[in-house]
């Protein structure tokens, strides 16, 4: 194993992994944004307010992406398994 598979192993797990959380921690950044302005503009204080239109939108999100995201996992574990065979 050369050092530059390791650098490229590490970079694809990087890559992948900012893929696949990507759709979560965005949603969850819009909403929050949207809900903290609409805060702001109504100077409503509330705290649950903060949440539950996150852990919605977050909840949705998953649910609709999740066969995207698995097939992104099975292509990087294919990758991952290429490689381990082509190790001699």
């Amino acid at each position: 194993m050369t050092q530059q598979l390791v650098i490229e192993i590490a970079s694809r797990t990087l890559y992948y992994t900012m893929i696949i959380s990507a759709p979560i921690l965005l949603t969850g950044l819009i909403v929050g944004l949207i809900v903290s302005i609409f805060q702001s503009v109504t100077q409503i204080k509330e705290m649950t307010f903060t949440f539950i239109p996150k852990i919605v939108s977050v909840m949705l999100i998953m649910l609709f992406s999740i066969p995207w995201m698995i097939n992104k996992f099975t292509d990087f574990f294919n990758y991952i398994l290429h490689i381990m065979m082509n190790l001699h």
